[in-house]
């Protein structure tokens, strides 16, 4: 696909977009919104910074004019050429990753990550850390940390496998610290984690200030994701302690942050986010995209559209409706949407499911549709299933479509649907079927409660209200962004192992609210790499990409190793505290089925 390069436009704000695992390499709700905002601001310049998989994947979004050509941040892809630096250098970059590690592993010791963070970063930016995450010298380093008296994780008997397997997702995970981060505008990293990490360089280097969206919570569906994860606990308390302290740091160096729901306000105030810097922005449809969908089928049917996951809990969903045919023996089940890359397993497990309840006539997958809408149109009821939800695009675009929803109570679905459609506990078959048959077996409320969602989506989450949201924060931020570049490792005077002082003078009041859903993954390592030293589930978000990896059940990885949390769809915002130490569209009109 050809893409553009556009040439800076005097007196146009400029904002560079940091992604991971979506737009414009994925479909899927995040990429949507990312869609929306660009074809929606074509007075903004745009770049895009987009954290891959191997750096290989095309592009599958229509880039617009003023989007310069999107650079790619692989992650898993050909491993970075150069040698460990020897010498002083060396032993330099070995102590600085040494207090990134006790960072990590030792509560008492986490102001260490901050500053260990970006002195990473700079050995990244001149080729070296990548090497030396690769060779023995770093293995020991780790071993030598989480082997000290007094941590917990010592308990565990980290094994030299372990120490290997860390070494080498920390190394894939901490790639993106060698990217040129943007030295102008606003930095706008559309997730927390990985994405986020050249934008905290932006800031650091040249006063850049960050723009962070969250769509779905990042640490919450690390934890998820970390459940069913192959890896011992010593593997799992590095990693989740990178990505607990990773969100605090983004949410400490954010100019501004804007949770896609108020659920999400939550995890990042617990997170050590400052409440004056949070604006809620839900997201937001055209309604003349989504009009009334039209009448209803003939045969009573439950619909549902979304990416073919394990995050989507479609397993509970069928037993759901395994107890809806008990009372409505016709009804069916039509599944809209794409099983992605790895994703394979789940889908025929699912299939199964159906079958051997005696149900896999009457479950259908449909796989991808051209125009989503047609997958509203086809239940008299529109379904969500998710453990883990942002502000999902399907939910209000069905009630966009004046379709009655049960959906669970997960991220902001609560926030979305209010009074106009029915919601349940997650992973609660019976309370997701008994909704569904009040539905069913009740023409004139279903009809009642789709009039009541459209006319709520038109009144509170159009794309309008999102689009000039956003772009009223963007001139904001601007205002405080340098307005020249700037050397390479900075102004001079700071040394580069030296954090920024302070933030960008912007402390916006809570204002209108839009949003954006949950995102897709790139950290997961390519299909085929299978090895102890592939990540599982290093970055699996909700909402698209291309992993099943966060199956349910299992140990959750951010208590302590003797035993799970429960219910993983309670991972509530106090669990940020526990330390894995110690215990629709673009403007054009409908999109395709996120897949």
């Amino acid at each position: 696909m050809h893409v553009t390069h556009p040439t800076p436009r005097t007196g146009a704000a400029h904002v560079t977009l940091l992604t991971e695992g979506t737009y414009p390499h994925s479909h899927g709700g995040v990429s949507v919104w990312c869609d929306q905002l660009v074809n929606g601001m074509p007075d903004i310049d745009f770049a895009v910074m987009a954290v891959t998989g191997t750096g290989r994947e095309p592009l599958v979004w229509k880039v617009p004019p003023h989007v310069a050509e999107p650079v790619s941040v692989p992650m898993w892809g050909p491993t970075p050429p150069g040698a460990p630096p020897g010498g002083r250098r060396g032993r330099r970059l070995m102590a600085s990753y040494e207090r990134f590690l006790t960072a990590l592993l030792d509560p008492a010791q986490e102001d260490l990550f901050g500053p260990a963070l970006h002195e990473l970063a700079h050995a990244a930016r001149d080729g070296l850390l990548s090497p030396a995450l690769r060779g023995d010298r770093a293995v020991s380093v780790l071993t030598g940390v989480w082997n000290r008296p007094g941590l917990t994780v010592r308990e565990a008997r980290p094994s030299l496998h372990d120490a290997v397997t860390a070494t080498n997702l920390l190394e894939h995970a901490l790639r993106p610290l060698a990217a040129d981060p943007p030295r102008r505008g606003v930095a706008h990293a559309v997730s927390g984690g990985i994405a986020a990490l050249p934008g905290l360089a932006a800031h650091q280097l040249h006063g850049v200030p960050l723009l962070l969206t969250e769509h779905g919570v990042y640490l919450r569906e690390r934890y998820l994701g970390y459940r069913g994860a192959p890896y011992r606990w010593p593997v799992k308390a590095v990693m989740l302690g990178f990505f607990r302290l990773l969100a605090g740091e983004t949410y400490r160096r954010a100019a501004l942050i804007t949770p896609g729901n108020r659920y999400n306000r939550l995890w990042e105030e617990q997170g050590g986010a400052d409440p004056a810097l949070i604006r809620t922005v839900y997201n937001g449809v055209d309604p003349a995209a989504f009009p009334a969908a039209g009448p209803e089928p003939e045969r009573p049917t439950l619909s549902w559209a979304g990416r073919v996951d394990p995050i989507k809990d479609l397993e509970t969903l069928i037993r759901a409706f395994a107890l809806v045919r008990e009372r409505i023996p016709g009804a069916a089940l039509r599944l809209f949407g794409g099983t992605p890359r790895g994703g394979e397993a789940y889908r025929e497990r699912c299939e199964e499911l159906a079958r051997s309840l005696g149900h896999g006539d009457a479950v259908t997958f449909e796989g991808r549709v051209d125009d989503i809408r047609d997958a509203y149109a086809a239940g008299n009821v529109v379904v969500l299933s998710s453990i883990s939800e942002g502000f999902p695009f399907t939910l209000i675009e069905a009630m966009s479509c004046g379709r009655a929803t049960v959906s669970t109570d997960v991220g902001g679905v609560r926030e979305a649907v209010g009074t106009a459609g029915l919601v349940v506990p997650p992973r609660d078959p019976g309370a997701m079927a008994a909704a569904a048959l009040e539905l069913l077996t009740d023409a004139p409320r279903r009809a009642a409660m789709g009039e009541a969602a459209r006319l709520r989506v038109i009144e509170q989450f159009t794309l309008r209200q999102t689009v000039e949201t956003f772009r009223s924060i963007y001139v904001e931020l601007s205002a405080h962004s340098p307005a020249e570049r700037l050397p390479a490792h900075g102004p001079a005077g700071l040394s580069a192992y030296a954090p920024a002082e302070g933030r960008p003078a912007c402390s916006p009041a809570e204002g209108a609210s839009m949003y954006a859903p949950a995102e897709g993954f790139s950290a997961c390592a390519p299909a085929g790499r299978g090895s102890a030293h592939a990540p599982a589930a290093l970055a699996h978000v909700p909402d698209e990409g291309a992993s099943a990896h966060a199956a349910a059940g299992g140990p959750c990885a951010h208590r302590a190793a003797e035993g799970p949390c429960g219910h993983c769809a309670t991972v509530a915002p106090g669990d940020l505290a526990p330390r894995p130490a110690s215990a629709p569209a673009s403007l054009a009109g409908p999109r395709s089925v996120a897949g």
